[in-house]
């Protein structure tokens, strides 16, 4: 009888731990974000900026502000999910300004996808190199950026020859070893240097470069990986880290607040755009292999 109980035992022991396994995801499953019906996916569309922009609400010609497309209206087939070699591809027109965004949040983890630009541009970048980006850690409404596209966000730029680059959205700031700016230089990051204060209320623009070019020549997909852990990030090009960030956060009106979680927006920012291969998993401390970069 005692062997027949602990047989028992065993099994039901075995049940709960598979229950468990397959219940909570760890930290060697990656979670697959595309499928063909963007169902972990929201929109918001802004406008269709024009040359001149001022970061001004559009008016129109009796000087009435207009207001933007706003959340899930997926004009003119903005998003679309198609098919290469089998795999669900997110093409996003550029024709409006604005984001897919997830509807989960997210906090310590590793996004790994790939990227390409297309050929179609729209103004106000008709004569200027395309762009697009990753936000993360991003929080409230859409739309409070000088775009009027995005939200509270930090940005891992996605442009020609500048894959990698910073931008805060918003109210965002954060701190990146690189070289002290001078002038009307750009500040560039680089590991070997101090950390320093990008964004909102600090003595620093919202930009930085990144170190090095790194993605795929000639518009081939390029990988990149965001690796976020308790308010540290690393922008990561074709497995070549980019540049290392430190301290985020965001300025309430009266102080600053941590900014470490929070959902993943892709922009569209008139040029075409395809994302393939997005891919997120937890992590429950920074990956050795970047330890010494902090």
């Amino acid at each position: 009888m005692k062997k027949y109980s602990t047989l028992i035992a065993l099994a039901l022991l075995f049940s709960l731990t598979s229950l468990t396994k397959n219940t909570n995801p760890s930290e060697d499953d990656w979670l697959d974000l595309l499928d063909n019906n963007l169902s972990k996916w929201d929109m918001y569309l802004s406008y269709k900026h024009q040359n001149g922009y001022s970061g001004k609400i559009p008016t129109d010609a009796n000087g009435t502000d207009i207001p933007p497309i706003g959340y899930n209206k997926n004009v003119n087939n903005m998003f679309t999910v198609i098919q290469e070699n089998n795999e669900p591809v997110l093409k996003v027109t550029g024709e409006y300004y604005g984001c897919v965004f997830t509807k989960e949040n997210f906090k310590n983890y590793r996004l790994k996808l790939k990227v390409k630009f297309g050929t179609k541009k729209w103004e106000p970048r008709t004569d200027k190199l395309m762009d697009a980006g990753v936000l993360y850690h991003s929080q409230g409404k859409a739309g409070v950026d000088y775009w009027r596209a995005w939200m509270l966000s930090q940005e891992f730029q996605i442009m020609e020859g500048h894959f990698g680059d910073y931008w805060n959205i918003a109210n965002a700031a954060i701190d990146i070893k690189a070289y002290l700016p001078e002038g009307g230089m750009n500040a560039v990051a680089d590991e070997s240097q101090q950390f320093i204060p990008f964004g909102t209320h600090t003595e620093n623009t919202g930009f930085c470069m990144r170190k090095m070019r790194a993605e795929t020549p000639d518009n081939g997909w390029t990988e990149i990986e965001l690796v976020c852990f308790e308010g540290k990030s690393l922008h990561i090009i074709n497995g070549k880290v980019v540049m290392v960030l430190q301290n985020s956060r965001f300025f309430d009106g009266e102080k600053f607040q941590p900014l470490n979680e929070g959902k993943i927006q892709l922009q569209s920012e008139a040029g075409e755009v395809y994302y393939k291969n997005i891919k997120i998993k937890p992590i429950s401390k920074m990956p050795t292999e970047f330890e010494k970069l902090f």
